[in-house]
């Protein structure tokens, strides 16, 4: 699995994870997901540039003009609920996308202790198309190995990109060890090294849901 860690390259995009990240700016939820919806949007058009792309003829008002665009069918899809400004960024670019849903969520069993249950699913057939699966956070990498493998029950993408702005490194491991290396990209802003033993990101930004839309119970 290629990882594409966008972090490393100067851009406007570490201010906006600096925001994410700072408690203070995180009070505006407004501010919160806008800045999401922009990350999204950055995302989208990096992966733009990795599709496949032949040039077609458009008539204007004087002539013909020839112009690459790209041929891949895309299904952007997300995780609920945290995930969904940031879909949105990615759906700003690609707006003639197919899109998809899983709501997918940490049931805790015992103590810390928790698996990955899933309530929910839509998407389009993917055979053959080009998947942008996002979420906001990756911690352990369990909710979003689960979701790609319930969205692929509705046939094989041809490549899937995953974004995911903020990732442990334990995370990024983990699906490099369980996901097909040769038709998934991993796209990131930033790498945390730490992990907690409740599977918290640190430094992290907190919980993306609440920040976003308030606490839930």
């Amino acid at each position: 699995m290629k990882v594409i860690n966008l972090g490393q390259t100067d851009s406007i995009l570490n201010k906006f994870v600096a925001q994410l990240r700072d408690k203070k700016v995180q009070k505006d939820s407004m501010r919160f997901r806008r800045n999401l919806e922009r990350i999204g949007e950055i995302f989208g058009y990096e992966i733009s540039k990795v599709l496949n792309y032949s040039e077609k003829q458009f008539t204007t008002p004087l002539g013909i003009a020839t112009i690459p665009t790209y041929d891949d069918k895309v299904v952007v899809a997300t995780i609920l609920r945290a995930g969904l400004p940031l879909h949105q960024g990615i759906l700003n670019y690609f707006d003639d996308a197919q899109n998809a849903f899983v709501a997918a969520y940490r049931k805790y069993d015992k103590g810390e202790d928790f698996h990955i249950n899933i309530e929910y699913s839509s998407t389009p057939d993917l055979t053959g198309k080009t998947l942008i699966l996002a979420d906001t956070m990756l911690a352990t990498g369990a909710s979003l190995e689960i979701a790609y493998r319930k969205l692929c029950e509705d046939g094989e993408p041809a490549h899937t990109h995953l974004v995911c702005p903020i990732s442990s490194a334990y995370a990024v491991e983990y699906l490099q060890k369980n996901l097909p290396a040769d038709k998934v990209t991993l796209w990131v802003a930033a790498i945390d090294e730490e992990l907690t033993s409740h599977s918290y990101i640190v430094p992290g930004l907190g919980d993306a849901g609440d920040l976003a839309f308030g606490k839930k119970k």
